[in-house]
């Protein structure tokens, strides 16, 4: 007679291996989401700082020249050669008065389905 082996610890040990392997996956998974959601968040961060210290030097830049095309309306900037595609600066700048100009920015940046939005009034010097 022969004898008979039982083969069924192997094939348990087998699927719990793959559960295991299976939640150790979805875990770095979602891990990996939340990295990826705080790098475009800082990015975004970091492109909005720049876009709008881009247009309080474009507004110094044209106060100092005293360019008075750009006072009382709103101007929008070409921000292409900054590589943020989809981004857009807008700046209105106010008639200057004696001793600061109102200077108004808005910045948009993009990147996937997220957009970051900033909305300020600073007031700039005009002596």
């Amino acid at each position: 007679m022969k004898k008979q082996t039982k083969g069924g610890f192997v094939l348990i040990f087998v699927v719990v291996a793959i559960a295991l392997i299976a939640v150790a996956t979805f875990v770095m998974t979602d891990d990996a989401k939340t990295m990826l959601f705080h790098s475009d968040t800082t990015y975004l961060e970091a492109v909005q700082r720049n876009l709008v210290v881009s247009g309080l030097h474009w507004a110094k830049h044209n106060l100092r020249d005293e360019r008075s095309e750009v006072f009382g309306r709103t101007t929008e900037l070409d921000v292409t050669r900054l590589s943020v595609r989809p981004a857009s600066l807008t700046i209105t700048m106010d008639t200057p008065a004696e001793q600061a100009v109102q200077v108004r920015i808005d910045a948009s940046c993009s990147r996937a389905r997220r957009t970051l939005r900033h909305d300020g009034t600073y007031l700039i010097n005009s002596k």
